[in-house]
Order: structure tokens, then C-alpha cells, then sequence
């Protein structure tokens, strides 16, 4: 099971992979555009628990970090 964060934005998430990875994770996958139209990159915590960091095109992100589908 991986978990996911969306982001707003690519830089976001290089930022937000750095940080993990700087804060003792364990890169799992480079950011790198996706299948689906997104982009996205996975870390590891340091309990091995996989996260997804990732903007997707498709949804909507609110000011209060709800997601909404199209």
C-alpha cells in the first residue's frame, strides 16, 4: 500500500521528496512525469511506509488542501 500527498505544483514536489529524504527517508522513485498526465515521486519513511508525492492534472486542490475529482 503507498499513500498519497497531492501537491499543487511539480516543484512541490521535488521540494517535498528533498525534505523527506533530508529528514532520514529513503528516495523510492524519482520524480518523473507519469502515464496518467501527472507527475510523481515515492518515498519511504523511516517506519517503511511508501508515500506518493504527486500533482495530478485532473484534480482540484482547495486552499484548505481538500482534493476534488473533475
Amino acid at each position: 500500500m503507498t499513500l498519497a500527498h497531492n501537491v499543487a505544483s511539480l516543484a512541490d514536489v521535488d521540494d517535498i521528496l528533498d525534505a523527506a529524504v533530508a529528514a532520514g527517508a529513503t528516495l523510492g522513485r524519482g520524480a518523473a512525469a507519469t502515464d496518467w498526465g501527472g507527475y510523481s515521486g515515492v518515498f519511504i519513511d523511516p517506519d517503511g511506509h511508501a508515500w506518493e508525492v504527486a500533482v495530478n492534472p485532473g484534480w482540484t486542490l482547495g486552499a484548505d488542501g481538500s482534493t476534488r475529482l473533475r
